[in-house]
Protein backbone atom coordinates (compact mmCIF):
# COMPACT_ATOMS: atom_id res chain seq x y z
CA UNK A 1 0.00 0.00 0.00
CA UNK A 2 1.14 3.63 -0.78
CA UNK A 3 -0.09 6.65 -1.40
CA UNK A 4 1.02 10.48 -1.69
CA UNK A 5 -1.00 13.62 -0.39
CA UNK A 6 -0.33 16.87 0.63
CA UNK A 7 -0.89 17.52 4.51
CA UNK A 8 -0.34 20.30 7.47
CA UNK A 9 1.54 18.31 10.63
CA UNK A 10 -1.29 18.44 13.71
CA UNK A 11 1.89 17.00 16.07
CA UNK A 12 4.44 14.38 16.80
CA UNK A 13 5.04 12.16 19.74
CA UNK A 14 7.95 10.64 20.55
CA UNK A 15 8.42 6.66 19.63
CA UNK A 16 11.62 4.58 20.52
CA UNK A 17 15.11 6.77 20.40
CA UNK A 18 14.77 8.19 17.27
CA UNK A 19 11.57 8.00 15.45
CA UNK A 20 8.25 10.17 16.03
CA UNK A 21 4.67 9.15 15.41
CA UNK A 22 2.98 12.27 13.36
CA UNK A 23 -0.12 13.07 13.03
CA UNK A 24 -1.00 15.29 10.25
CA UNK A 25 -4.39 16.29 8.08
CA UNK A 26 -3.90 15.28 4.97
CA UNK A 27 -6.01 16.28 1.45
CA UNK A 28 -6.89 13.01 0.92
CA UNK A 29 -6.77 10.59 3.63
CA UNK A 30 -8.01 12.66 6.76
CA UNK A 31 -6.44 12.36 9.60
CA UNK A 32 -3.61 10.49 9.75
CA UNK A 33 -1.16 8.53 11.55
CA UNK A 34 2.05 7.17 10.72
CA UNK A 35 5.75 6.38 11.61
CA UNK A 36 8.93 8.94 10.32
CA UNK A 37 12.31 6.88 11.17
CA UNK A 38 14.68 9.86 12.30
CA UNK A 39 11.85 11.77 13.22
CA UNK A 40 13.98 13.24 16.05
CA UNK A 41 17.14 14.08 13.65
CA UNK A 42 18.45 17.17 13.11
CA UNK A 43 17.62 17.52 9.89
CA UNK A 44 14.15 16.47 10.31
CA UNK A 45 12.99 17.89 13.80
CA UNK A 46 12.49 21.83 12.10
CA UNK A 47 10.31 20.11 9.78
CA UNK A 48 8.11 18.37 11.76
CA UNK A 49 6.22 21.07 13.83
CA UNK A 50 2.88 21.84 13.52
CA UNK A 51 1.54 23.84 11.14
CA UNK A 52 3.79 22.93 8.37
CA UNK A 53 2.87 22.54 4.84
CA UNK A 54 4.54 18.99 4.00
CA UNK A 55 3.68 16.18 1.63
CA UNK A 56 3.89 12.80 2.60
CA UNK A 57 3.95 9.24 1.25
CA UNK A 58 2.73 6.85 3.51
CA UNK A 59 3.49 2.87 3.03
CA UNK A 60 2.56 -0.11 4.50
CA UNK A 61 2.60 -3.73 3.75
CA UNK A 62 -1.56 -3.49 4.46
CA UNK A 63 -4.05 -0.50 4.73
CA UNK A 64 -4.94 -1.24 8.39
CA UNK A 65 -0.99 -0.92 9.82
CA UNK A 66 -0.09 2.44 10.82
CA UNK A 67 2.66 2.43 8.26
CA UNK A 68 5.63 5.02 7.53
CA UNK A 69 6.09 8.33 6.54
CA UNK A 70 8.34 9.91 4.11
CA UNK A 71 8.27 13.54 4.45
CA UNK A 72 8.87 16.59 2.04
CA UNK A 73 8.60 20.21 3.54
CA UNK A 74 6.58 22.71 1.37
CA UNK A 75 5.53 25.61 3.66
CA UNK A 76 7.56 25.94 7.14
CA UNK A 77 5.19 28.46 9.14
CA UNK A 78 5.60 26.59 12.52
CA UNK A 79 8.26 29.44 13.71
CA UNK A 80 5.89 32.23 12.75
CA UNK A 81 3.58 30.69 14.55
CA UNK A 82 5.51 30.35 17.58
CA UNK A 83 6.58 33.69 17.73
CA UNK A 84 3.14 34.96 19.28
CA UNK A 85 1.15 33.71 21.43
CA UNK A 86 -2.56 33.53 19.30
CA UNK A 87 -0.60 31.51 16.71
CA UNK A 88 0.43 29.12 19.41
CA UNK A 89 -2.61 28.67 21.57
CA UNK A 90 -4.42 28.23 17.91
CA UNK A 91 -2.42 26.28 16.16
CA UNK A 92 -2.80 23.66 19.64
CA UNK A 93 -6.82 24.39 19.49
CA UNK A 94 -7.05 23.39 15.94
CA UNK A 95 -5.22 20.36 16.13
CA UNK A 96 -7.53 19.59 18.91
CA UNK A 97 -10.62 20.07 17.01
CA UNK A 98 -9.34 18.45 14.31
CA UNK A 99 -8.35 15.38 16.48
CA UNK A 100 -12.65 15.04 17.04
CA UNK A 101 -12.73 13.76 13.79
CA UNK A 102 -12.55 9.82 13.21
CA UNK A 103 -8.87 8.69 11.57
CA UNK A 104 -8.53 8.14 8.31
CA UNK A 105 -11.47 9.73 7.10
CA UNK A 106 -11.21 12.33 3.99
CA UNK A 107 -13.04 15.43 4.58
CA UNK A 108 -11.83 17.91 1.70
CA UNK A 109 -13.49 21.46 2.92
CA UNK A 110 -12.25 21.01 6.54
CA UNK A 111 -8.25 20.54 5.08
CA UNK A 112 -9.04 23.16 3.21
CA UNK A 113 -10.38 25.46 5.85
CA UNK A 114 -7.49 24.48 7.70
CA UNK A 115 -4.85 25.43 5.22
CA UNK A 116 -6.57 28.78 4.87
CA UNK A 117 -6.46 29.60 8.90
CA UNK A 118 -2.91 28.28 9.81
CA UNK A 119 -1.92 31.50 7.59
CA UNK A 120 -3.96 33.79 9.31
CA UNK A 121 -3.43 34.42 13.01
CA UNK A 122 -1.61 37.43 12.57
CA UNK A 123 -5.15 39.75 13.19
CA UNK A 124 -6.53 38.19 16.40
CA UNK A 125 -10.51 39.06 14.96
CA UNK A 126 -9.96 37.33 11.56
CA UNK A 127 -8.46 34.23 13.31
CA UNK A 128 -11.33 34.05 15.88
CA UNK A 129 -13.94 34.50 13.06
CA UNK A 130 -12.33 31.81 11.33
CA UNK A 131 -11.84 29.81 14.05
CA UNK A 132 -15.46 29.67 15.12
CA UNK A 133 -16.68 29.12 11.30
CA UNK A 134 -14.15 26.20 11.61
CA UNK A 135 -15.85 24.98 14.24
CA UNK A 136 -19.32 25.18 12.66
CA UNK A 137 -18.24 23.43 9.94
CA UNK A 138 -16.63 20.48 11.70
CA UNK A 139 -20.12 19.99 13.11
CA UNK A 140 -21.31 19.94 10.05
CA UNK A 141 -18.75 17.62 8.96
CA UNK A 142 -20.05 15.59 11.49
CA UNK A 143 -23.80 15.31 11.05
CA UNK A 144 -24.74 18.30 13.07
CA UNK A 145 -24.87 21.44 11.29
CA UNK A 146 -26.53 24.20 11.85
CA UNK A 147 -29.53 25.85 9.81
CA UNK A 148 -29.04 29.40 9.49
CA UNK A 149 -30.64 30.38 6.28
CA UNK A 150 -34.06 31.03 7.24
CA UNK A 151 -36.53 31.31 10.42
CA UNK A 152 -37.83 27.70 11.65
CA UNK A 153 -40.83 29.15 13.13
CA UNK A 154 -41.97 31.54 10.12
CA UNK A 155 -39.72 30.60 6.96
CA UNK A 156 -38.24 34.06 6.57
CA UNK A 157 -35.18 34.76 5.60
CA UNK A 158 -34.13 38.51 7.20
CA UNK A 159 -33.96 39.41 10.73
CA UNK A 160 -32.55 36.17 11.95
CA UNK A 161 -31.36 37.39 15.51
CA UNK A 162 -31.11 33.78 17.05
CA UNK A 163 -30.43 30.47 17.23
CA UNK A 164 -33.03 27.45 18.83
CA UNK A 165 -30.89 25.37 21.41
CA UNK A 166 -33.63 22.43 20.39
CA UNK A 167 -33.17 22.71 16.73
CA UNK A 168 -29.68 24.30 16.02
CA UNK A 169 -31.96 26.58 13.30
CA UNK A 170 -32.28 29.85 13.08
CA UNK A 171 -35.37 31.94 14.69
CA UNK A 172 -36.51 35.79 13.13
CA UNK A 173 -36.41 37.99 15.90
CA UNK A 174 -40.64 38.21 16.04
CA UNK A 175 -40.74 34.79 16.85
CA UNK A 176 -37.98 34.00 19.21
CA UNK A 177 -38.73 37.19 21.31
CA UNK A 178 -41.45 35.58 23.93
CA UNK A 179 -38.53 33.11 24.37
CA UNK A 180 -35.71 35.12 23.99
CA UNK A 181 -33.83 34.17 27.61
CA UNK A 182 -33.41 30.38 26.02
CA UNK A 183 -32.34 31.00 22.95
CA UNK A 184 -29.18 31.65 21.40
CA UNK A 185 -27.44 34.86 19.81
CA UNK A 186 -26.73 35.23 16.21
CA UNK A 187 -24.06 37.22 15.31
CA UNK A 188 -24.62 38.92 12.13
CA UNK A 189 -21.40 37.66 10.44
CA UNK A 190 -22.70 34.23 10.57
CA UNK A 191 -24.90 35.58 7.89
CA UNK A 192 -22.74 37.80 6.29
CA UNK A 193 -24.30 40.92 7.68
CA UNK A 194 -21.32 42.35 9.30
CA UNK A 195 -20.57 46.21 8.80
CA UNK A 196 -16.94 47.18 7.73
CA UNK A 197 -13.75 45.17 7.86
CA UNK A 198 -13.72 44.38 11.36
CA UNK A 199 -15.72 42.22 13.49
CA UNK A 200 -17.50 44.17 16.64
CA UNK A 201 -15.53 42.13 19.76
CA UNK A 202 -19.33 41.44 20.98
CA UNK A 203 -19.88 38.95 17.88
CA UNK A 204 -16.78 36.80 17.99
CA UNK A 205 -18.24 36.07 22.04
CA UNK A 206 -21.52 35.20 19.92
CA UNK A 207 -20.00 33.33 17.85
CA UNK A 208 -17.68 30.99 20.57
CA UNK A 209 -20.92 30.80 22.21
CA UNK A 210 -22.96 29.38 19.98
CA UNK A 211 -20.21 27.00 18.99
CA UNK A 212 -19.39 25.83 22.54
CA UNK A 213 -22.89 25.32 22.92
CA UNK A 214 -23.69 22.69 20.38
CA UNK A 215 -19.94 20.80 20.19
CA UNK A 216 -20.46 19.96 24.20
CA UNK A 217 -23.94 18.78 23.50
CA UNK A 218 -23.09 16.84 20.17
CA UNK A 219 -19.65 15.92 20.90
CA UNK A 220 -17.85 16.42 24.48
CA UNK A 221 -20.86 15.72 26.97
CA UNK A 222 -21.87 12.43 24.89
CA UNK A 223 -18.26 11.54 25.08
CA UNK A 224 -17.86 12.75 28.52
CA UNK A 225 -15.11 15.34 27.56
CA UNK A 226 -14.92 18.52 28.27
CA UNK A 227 -13.43 20.83 25.32
CA UNK A 228 -10.03 21.35 25.44
CA UNK A 229 -8.11 23.89 28.10
CA UNK A 230 -6.46 25.73 24.38
CA UNK A 231 -10.05 26.61 23.37
CA UNK A 232 -10.28 28.40 26.45
CA UNK A 233 -6.43 29.97 26.24
CA UNK A 234 -7.31 30.61 22.70
CA UNK A 235 -10.45 33.12 23.48
CA UNK A 236 -8.45 34.35 26.18
CA UNK A 237 -5.81 35.56 24.02
CA UNK A 238 -8.13 37.07 21.28
CA UNK A 239 -9.62 38.97 24.09
CA UNK A 240 -6.52 40.42 25.74
CA UNK A 241 -5.55 41.43 21.87
CA UNK A 242 -8.98 42.76 21.06
CA UNK A 243 -8.53 44.82 24.78
CA UNK A 244 -11.77 42.90 25.96
CA UNK A 245 -10.17 41.64 29.14
CA UNK A 246 -9.81 43.73 32.23
CA UNK A 247 -6.42 42.83 32.99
Amino acid sequence: MEWTSDAIILGTRAHGENAVILEAMTKEHGRHLGLVRAGRSRRLQPVLQPGNSVRLTWKARMETHMGQYSVELLHSRAAKLMARPLGTYGMQFIADLVRLLPEREAHAYLYQALSVIVDEFEEADIAAELMVRFELALLAELGYGLELDKCAATGQRDDLTYVSPKSGRAVCRDAGAPYHERMLALPNFLLGQQSGNRLHPDELEKGFELAAFFLGRHIYHPAGTSEPDMRASFIRCVRKELSLDDD
